[in-house]
Order: structure tokens, then sequence, then C-alpha cells
């Protein structure tokens, strides 16, 4: 019962990050080639990609969690059970920790990604400035 826990907990939280990868792709594809403007731009968005699913499954297939089910925390404790209740609770929970773990990445990813615009954005009004004086020379 326990592998078979530990395979559908695997295969939901490589659905979902799928799943966010496939919403994100085109929404990471226009900012890194907004800000990079070059052709690594494409091999920055494929390793957002590979994090993704990286950070996705690992926050979803949560080992330590699942070990309770095998082996018991204390001497005094009981090995849990796993009832219908329980894979419930543990299908839930391996689609809001994917979630929730992705969406962190993408949060710090983001605000770096907004720092990065900032940037390249005061450096083209600055170009745009120095090339209209020139032009009014």
């Amino acid at each position: 019962m326990f592998f078979t826990l530990l395979f559908v907990t695997f295969a939901l939280s490589v659905t979902v990050s799928f799943m966010v990868v496939y919403i994100f792709r085109n929404p990471l594809a226009d900012i890194f080639g907004r800000i990079i403007q070059d052709t690594i731009s494409a091999a920055w968005q494929k390793y957002i990609i590979f994090a993704t699913y990286v950070v996705g499954i690992s926050g979803g297939v949560r080992i330590y969690d699942l070990e309770r089910y095998i082996t018991a925390r204390h001497k005094d404790t009981q090995i849990l059970e796993l009832t219908l209740e329980r894979w419930t609770i543990e299908i839930y929970r391996t689609i809001i920790e994917t979630l929730q773990c992705i969406a962190w990445m993408y949060l710090v990813v983001f605000i770096f990604a907004l720092i990065a615009y900032v940037i390249v954005r005061g450096f083209e009004l600055k170009n745009a400035n120095k090339t209209s004086k020139k032009d009014e020379a």
C-alpha cells in the first residue's frame, strides 16, 4: 500500500508540474525574450522549466512525511494505517504542496525578472535620450 501511495504522489506531482509548465511556458518565453534578447533566453527558459519539475516533484512527494506509514516515529507510537481518509488527505496535500513550491519558485524568478526588466528599461531610456539629443544637434 505504501508503494502505491508513493507512486500516486509522484505521478500526481509530475502531472501538476506539467500543467503549470504548460500554462507558464509562453509567459516565461516572453519575459526572458524581453530581458535577455539573445538566443540564450531559450536556455534560461529550459532551465526554469527543469527547475519547475524538480521543485514541484520534490515538494509534492514528501518522503519524510510518507515515512510515517512504514516506521513509527517513537517507540511508544504505532505505524499509521493508510485509510481512505488518509489517502484523500495525502492526495490533496500532494497537489497543494506541489503548487505551493512551484509558486514560491516562480515568485523568486519573477521578482528577479522584474528587477532585470527595470534595469534593462532604464538603459533603453537612457540610450533613447542620448540618441534623441544627437538627432537634435
